[in-house]
């Protein structure tokens, strides 16, 4: 369990919630933010602009994530408030628009640390930084993923509306094998979002 990792390692526990909640919460942010952009207010209403985690996430969210280290957010919408046929589009990728650009943010971050900071500061630096872009990839990828609950299935459904017209049974035997994909390679994504910002930091180490 992850709250075992709070006696085993202080700092790296409260350094990975902080990091996961500030991403999480940022990503519901976009999501209300936009959402209030393309004309629907439900979110802004209900208080989601803002970032407060009890909000964003909610009591039972971040009690997982304490415990086990699994955390999620969501910000209520209502799509016949919006002015565009894109607009469900627009505000679904909002939210890993802004893991993205967190991504690059704490990698500039990294980079910097990692050139310019010495002493006993530079390790925490780096430790914290590399982590935030690690997990803002990771978040990015995920919530890419064209599956139901997941912000990618409402912008894959704009851009091929042809699913909606596939056999319902045959559609739902797809959602659910990409699910099921998706589930048990999670350790493959964690480890790709881990590569691409070792990778990204090797490529910024040119320019510092």
């Amino acid at each position: 369990m992850f709250i075992a990792t709070l006696f085993e390692s202080p700092s790296f526990f409260f350094m990975v919630v902080t990091l996961v909640v500030f991403s999480i919460c940022c990503h519901e942010y976009a999501h209300a933010w936009m959402a209030l952009r393309e004309g629907d207010d439900t979110a802004a209403m209900l208080g989601h602009l803002t970032l407060n985690p009890l909000k964003q996430m909610g009591a039972l969210s971040l009690i997982m994530l304490l415990l086990l280290g699994i955390s999620w957010g969501s910000v209520p919408v209502n799509p016949r408030k919006m002015r565009h046929k894109y607009s469900s589009a627009l505000v679904a990728f909002a939210g890993p628009l802004a893991n993205l650009l967190l991504f690059l943010l704490f990698s500039i971050l990294c980079a910097i640390a990692e050139a310019k900071v010495s002493g006993t500061l530079k390790n925490s630096a780096f430790a914290f930084f590399f982590l935030g872009a690690s997990f803002n990839a990771i978040l990015f990828i995920f919530n890419m993923m064209p599956i139901p609950i997941l912000d990618g299935f409402s912008i894959f459904s704009y851009l091929f509306p042809s699913i909606y017209r596939l056999n319902s049974e045959f559609r739902n035997a797809m959602i659910f094998l990409l699910f099921m994909f998706v589930f048990l390679s999670f350790d493959k994504i964690q480890k790709l979002g881990f590569g691409i910002t070792a990778e990204f930091l090797r490529l910024l180490a040119f320019f510092l």
